[in-house]
């Protein structure tokens, strides 16, 4: 994956801890650091914030899992992951008021802490888009030099001149700049009708390109700003067409 999920181990077991970092790495995942005692995961989540912790329930030290996410709490917002051998059902309602996004009952098997990590990561995804579309607008208002997208309840002009690529996500459109991301509630094929065709094209079914924005092309893509964009045969003899008239 290009932008892997960083994960923060709190146990106090090293020997279990150093398993589970052996699962992560396998599973594609990065481990930010393994912790035993909830005093330095404070200190190492002031200094760097993880995409999730796995925080051990009965950690030895001054301060257990539960009260060491209490106070992690309250300067940043990071998903925790439960891992408690302990069935106390006042260590666990303690526990769920810290309301974490799941628990694993330990001895755990490798699928257990896959689909939890895949659920913390889906419930994340979700709630960005959520709160990404509220500020979203159906419909762009096009002129011939910029659009103009609804951004933190706002109308944004973005120049067309600053536009990258506009990627498809299902019904959503993502448009990228070299300073933002807006994402639009159209599919692709409706923007593409609404752009200037002489500045843009679509040269794959998740893709549109600013063709003045094109640093590279490839066999099978298009590089723009570093990133590499898939083209598809039908529009690779087209867009080498346009390329020549520009």
């Amino acid at each position: 994956m290009d932008n892997k999920i960083n994960i923060l181990i709190v146990e106090d077991e090293m020997i279990i801890a150093a398993n589970i970092s052996l699962i992560l790495n396998s599973l594609g995942y990065d481990v930010m650091g393994l912790v035993p005692r909830g005093e330095e995961a404070l200190v190492l989540l002031k200094e760097n914030t993880p995409d999730i912790v796995l925080m051990d329930i009965n950690l030895k030290g001054t301060i257990d899992g539960v009260e060491t996410v209490r106070q992690m709490q309250q300067f940043c917002d990071v998903p925790v992951i439960y891992l408690t051998a302990n069935n106390d059902e006042k260590n666990f309602n303690r526990a769920k008021e810290t309301r974490p996004f799941a628990f694993i009952a330990k001895p755990f098997k490798k699928l257990d802490l896959q689909r939890a990590i895949e659920l913390v990561i889906s419930q994340k995804t979700a709630a960005k888009l959520d709160d990404t579309t509220s500020e979203t607008a159906t419909i762009p208002y096009v002129l011939d030099d910029c659009i103009f997208v609804r951004h933190n309840n706002n109308m944004v002009k973005v120049a067309i001149k600053e536009i990258l690529y506009i990627e498809a996500e299902r019904n959503y459109c993502r448009i990228f700049t070299q300073a933002k991301e807006y994402v639009l509630v159209i599919t692709l094929k409706d923007i593409e009708q609404k752009l200037p065709s002489k500045h843009f094209m679509r040269i794959h079914r998740s893709f549109i390109v600013n063709l003045s924005q094109i640093n590279e092309l490839g066999t099978t893509h298009v590089v723009i700003s570093k990133k590499a964009i898939p083209i598809s045969k039908p529009h690779k003899e087209k867009l080498l067409q346009r390329l020549n008239t520009i």
